[in-house]
């Protein structure tokens, strides 16, 4: 069943501005978002803006009958849950509305409790309604887990997963980067049996080949220099939950035969130990490399690969997934808005419609931290297509250009012996420093002019913040 909303949008139809002002008191403390209207114009001028999930309208208005607002925003939506007020002698009104539509009414005055509980009667009673013909329909999932969107592409991922998640088969996860390979493994563990177990993730890529071994195995001191101490590894601190592989095509051969038998065997050697551990492990496995290509080219075992391969889960590019664009721009509004401080809480049309015509290359990743971006550069209420980055309005990465065409053949001839170097040439060469150190240099400096706030130096730098932090870790382990 779909989660009820944070807040339920009410339009109050009242034109006594104290009457309206005990009633949005009355209701402040549970889910609503009140908007006042004081007669019918303005009942229907803020439906027309944005149809509420609820109404509470006062029967006698002074343009006019209460009872023709009630009409016409049921006839818009017929489920729309509507509360009717009126006096003590129009009781006979109220039963009017209520055979015309209206979901309750309450008899003025009436308690706080009376008004509390009526209106969280009708709105539960209209969300189950909802619920009931979403089932019925066989409409599409808006998200599973922790993913946002309901494309047609999605519904088959959220199947693949609910499926998977149940068993204990391996499950091999691939996609381009940025298309939310780690949230697959997370869902996958978390509604599966092993839930309550731990969730351990390891890139093959992010760590260096001569200590992934560790990473995974574990080692035992003195195993080699700098291993001061024994260290559990990823295999055994994930015992009875999942162990995630991400980008595993990046594995060196000789570890890929290591983690074969691990698969097979369930137990393992600690780098430096001659004593064999057991460990139950579910794998969860992702990369974004064509794993069969990797198999002919010689970069990754057969073996292996038929051992992790067993159900395969290819996540769709963003640029294929329709109308979900704009569902993820507003999720990650909302979250930056709130972490920022900031009053942002919709796109313009012109910003929806650059959104929805960039490629992203970076697919959701790339979206996040465009938003984020434009989040922390600017404030306001909208967002305008003037706020977000360039590369987002310009319609993204540049396509490469054409290779060009094969040179003909031709005699090579030995290299002419190099000039003598003039002492002074030698002196001058020593002044050229690494580019890799001014690059540093300049990004550390970014960052502190900007206070340690990583998305706004990587946003003058003219990167993306997730770069910027892969940089800062490449440092810290040298």
């Amino acid at each position: 069943m779909a989660d009820a909303p944070l807040h339920y949008q009410i339009l109050l139809v009242e034109d006594s501005p104290s009457l309206a002002t005990v009633y949005q008191e009355y209701l402040r403390a549970g889910p609503y978002q009140i908007r006042h209207a004081h007669c019918i114009a303005d009942a229907l001028k803020f439906a027309d803006q944005a149809m509420p999930d609820g109404v509470l309208l006062d029967l006698r208005l002074p343009d006019g009958d209460g009872m023709s607002v009630l009409r016409a925003l049921r006839g818009r939506d017929p489920d729309l849950p509507v509360v009717v007020m009126t006096a003590h002698g129009s009781v006979s009104l109220a039963v009017e509305a209520m055979q015309a539509g209206a979901s309750d009414f309450l008899v003025k005055p009436f308690a706080p409790e009376r008004l509390t509980v009526t209106v969280a009667n009708v709105m539960e009673r209209a969300a189950l309604r909802r619920q009931v013909a979403v089932l019925a329909a066989g409409a599409p999932r808006q998200g599973f887990a922790s993913f946002i969107g309901a494309a047609p592409a999605m519904q088959a991922v959220y199947r693949i997963l609910e499926n998977a998640a149940a068993s204990r088969a391996t499950v091999f996860v691939t996609g381009e980067s940025g298309t939310g390979k780690e949230l697959a493994a997370e869902a996958v563990h978390g509604i599966s049996p092993r839930k309550a177990g731990p969730f351990i993730a390891i890139n093959c890529a992010a760590i260096p080949k001569d200590l992934i071994e560790s990473e995974i195995f574990g080692h035992v001191r003195g195993a080699f220099t700098g291993a001061v101490a024994d260290r559990i590894g990823a295999a055994r601190a994930a015992d009875g939950g999942t162990l995630f592989l991400d980008e595993i095509c990046e594995m060196d051969l000789a570890l890929q035969g290591k983690l074969l038998r691990f698969i097979q065997t369930g137990t393992f050697q600690p780098v430096g130990s001659g004593k064999t551990l057991q460990t139950d492990v579910r794998f969860v496995c992702a990369t974004n490399r064509d794993p069969l290509e990797e198999v002919r080219a010689g970069r990754f075992r057969e073996d292996l690969y038929y051992r992790l391969h067993v159900i395969p889960v290819p996540l769709p590019p963003l640029r294929e997934r329709g109308d979900d664009v704009l569902a993820l721009a507003e999720a990650f509004l909302v979250k930056s808005a709130a972490e920022e401080g900031k009053r942002f809480q919709r796109f313009d049309a012109e910003a929806r419609a650059v959104l929805m015509r960039h490629t992203w290359p970076g697919n959701v990743r790339e979206l996040e931290n465009a938003i984020r971006t434009a989040v922390v550069l600017h404030d306001g209420e909208v967002v305008s297509a003037a706020m977000l980055p360039a590369t987002v309005r310009e319609g993204g990465a540049k396509p490469m250009p054409a290779p060009p065409p094969p040179l003909e053949p031709e005699v090579v001839k030995p290299a002419p012996p190099p000039a003598p170097v003039e002492p002074r040439a030698v002196e001058s060469t020593k002044r050229i420093r690494p580019l890799a150190d001014t690059e540093r240099e300049a990004i550390e400096e970014a960052v502190r002019l900007c206070g340690g706030n990583i998305a706004k130096a990587a946003a003058f730098l003219g990167i993306s913040p997730s770069t910027l932090y892969r940089k800062q870790e490449s440092w810290r382990r040298r």
